[in-house]
């Protein structure tokens, strides 16, 4: 095993915790969503540019860079405005529903039909999900729950564009972070609150949870087998709610903590003792 292949495991760890605290950084920011993910992809963006220049890794662009740069943009987007819509634990745990969508995404796009263990999968992360929604039905965070979902869609489209030949992770990422940064941080001059803990927050958001976070996973899933990569990004949706917790008090419902419980199980479980044909 070659230093790569060894720092690649060590790249996921830091990428997982690195995202981890993006729970608790958006609580601390009264912005709209779209402002917060425009501003943070925007400081993103000049890691990730500083980044290409020191390493002379020149920018590609083609229909699959394009497209995870389309991915990139909405997995961001989207997670923002489900931390704004429900709870901090429940977006994260429904982001994680990643596997689930690789699954379903690899048979309409590349006609791969799904194996018994990976059908069950599915049905048993679905049946996870429903619990998260009794609450929401009464209690809101129904629309927030349902985009979070969709994020863990958009998601899986990152993790899938690291396997095509004319993909190209940190061209995507930069892409994205692009487009996001420049549609969507003007709406920060329609903000009023540029406090000391919002600008700290803001800054933390752009420069480790989404700068230097994406920068590790993008080398992580390179060098680290996907069930390794996948497994090691479980700690993410463990870590999140917890900081959540402890520093705001917010904590999953009772429904919400079975559903978590069956999805989380569930995805490891399948990354754990399933094998790819």
């Amino acid at each position: 095993m070659d230093t790569k292949q060894k720092l690649g495991p060590l790249m996921m760890l830091c990428a997982s915790v690195c995202f981890a605290g993006g729970g608790a950084a958006l609580k601390f920011i009264p912005w709209n969503a779209l402002a917060i993910n425009g501003a943070r992809n925007f400081i993103a963006m000049g890691i990730f540019g500083l980044y290409m220049l020191i390493t002379k890794h020149k920018l590609k662009v083609n229909t699959t860079v394009l497209a995870g740069a389309a991915c990139s943009f909405g997995v961001t987007t989207l997670f923002v405005i489900a931390n704004k819509l429900t709870t901090a634990g429940n977006a994260i745990i429904l982001q994680f529903t990643c596997p689930v969508w690789i699954i379903i995404l690899m048979f309409l796009f590349f006609h791969q039909k799904p194996d018994k263990f990976q059908i069950a999968t599915i049905f048993v992360v679905f049946a996870g999900i429903l619990c998260f929604f009794f609450d929401s039905i009464s209690g809101g965070g129904f629309l927030g729950n349902v985009i979070a979902i969709l994020s863990g869609a958009f998601y899986a489209g990152v993790f899938m564009l690291n396997q095509f030949e004319r993909g190209d992770a940190i061209s995507s990422l930069f892409l994205g972070q692009l487009i996001s940064g420049l549609l969507l941080s003007p709406l920060v001059l329609r903000e009023n609150d540029f406090s000391q803990p919002v600008i700290l927050a803001v800054l933390f958001l752009g420069v480790v949870q989404v700068g230097l976070a994406y920068l590790l996973f993008s080398y992580g899933t390179k060098y680290t087998h996907p069930v390794t990569a996948s497994l090691i990004n479980g700690v993410e949706p463990i870590l999140n709610p917890i900081i959540v917790a402890v520093m705001f008090g917010e904590v999953l419902s009772k429904m919400s903590l079975i559903g978590a419980f069956i999805v989380i199980g569930t995805v490891l479980i399948y990354n754990i003792f399933h094998k790819e044909s």
